[in-house]
């Protein structure tokens, strides 16, 4: 799977999390530039993204995101192993 395809299914999950559906991602988008992305709202979409892919992310993974880029980045890297 692409980045490309990866970036456009965790901006649906976004979306359906956060109840809007004019976000858009990019690699750089971090916490702040997403209104309503809290800690709380983040571990549900970090468990919708585990669902959605079929993956498991390590809690250190999850503290080394600094932005969709490393999260994309991890997805990409844990569907190819």
């Amino acid at each position: 799977m692409e980045e490309q395809e990866i970036l456009s299914k965790i901006t649906g999950i976004f979306c359906t999390i956060l109840k809007r559906q004019n976000i858009v991602l990019s690699d750089s988008t971090t916490t702040a530039d997403i209104d309503g992305w809290d800690s709380l709202s983040h571990m549900m979409i970090i468990d919708s993204i585990e669902k959605s892919f079929g993956i498991k992310f390590k809690l250190m993974e999850i503290m080394k995101f600094s932005n969709i880029g490393d999260m994309v980045a991890c997805i990409k890297k844990k569907l190819t192993t």
